[in-house]
């Protein structure tokens, strides 16, 4: 008698959509407070991302909380379009979220942790971690805006010290701020915009860093983030994203198209 096996990869599409199939609720996806279960893709021009998100139960009624995790450029030089100088079959990057919704009050806390694995002007290899709060106005019309206030740290692999030497090893190099807001836009029920600008300013730290960690004698930065969003159904949508600062145009700045599925 022949045995039926199945592939770990089906066995896992399988398994989320049970999952999906025993959730009382689909969350909206357009919402940057909403939280749950989820996976997406992206192609970019520096190769492609992975995100995962688990939503867990926090034990508090009101609270509902999520982690993320996102791999960022991987096989950038086979699989994007910017120039090779640009780009490597590596990764770029990775970025951890840990995020908690108060649903009472529709506000939320966050702490981000991004690495970045290319060299900058300061260290050979960084990483910033933030805690920050953000507040859901109430939505005017068509638009909703939710300010983001917090302050981080920057760590550093092989910094450059004052005196010129480098500091093997990892080490904290200072401490910054930042300033933003998610803003959205909804067009219709299955398309809206964003406009996520964040301004980030050193507040503490080495000289190197407070002077030259956003770039060359630039102690502080403002970036920008423009998405336009369509919801297939209520549980698929994709994105286009466009990553942009004050030292890098629009046009060449990170671009990503990416598709999300809610588990």
């Amino acid at each position: 008698m022949t045995s039926l096996r199945f592939t770990p990869l089906f066995t896992i599409i399988l398994s989320a959509s049970c999952y999906a199939a025993e959730q009382k609720e689909v969350q909206d996806m357009s919402d940057p407070l909403a939280v749950y279960t989820q996976v997406g893709v992206g192609a970019t021009n520096k190769g492609i991302n992975l995100k995962v998100g688990q939503a867990y139960d926090t034990g508090i009624a009101t609270t509902a909380g999520m982690n993320v995790i996102e791999v960022k450029g991987i096989y950038g030089d086979a699989l994007g379009w910017e120039s090779d100088s640009k780009t490597t079959d590596s990764i770029d990057s990775f970025r951890f979220r840990n995020f908690s919704v108060d649903l009472s009050t529709m506000s939320a806390t966050q702490i981000d942790a991004s690495y970045n694995l290319n060299a900058n002007l300061v260290a050979d290899e960084s990483m910033d971690i933030s805690y920050s709060y953000i507040k859901a106005l109430k939505p005017m019309g068509r638009f909703t805006f939710y300010p983001l206030a917090g302050v981080g740290a920057s760590l550093g692999e092989n910094t450059l010290e004052d005196d010129g030497s480098r500091d093997s090893g990892y080490s904290i190099m200072g401490a910054y701020g930042l300033v933003g807001m998610y803003a959205k836009i909804t067009i219709n029920d299955k398309i809206w915009l964003n406009y996520n600008p964040f301004w980030l300013t050193t507040i503490g730290g080495s000289d190197n860093y407070k002077d030259h960690y956003y770039g060359l004698n630039q102690s502080h930065i403002l970036t920008h983030e423009f998405a336009a969003s369509y919801q297939i159904n209520p549980r698929m949508n994709l994105r286009y994203f466009a990553n942009w600062n004050e030292n890098v145009d629009f046009i060449d700045g990170d671009h990503r198209l990416e598709f999300n599925y809610q588990l």
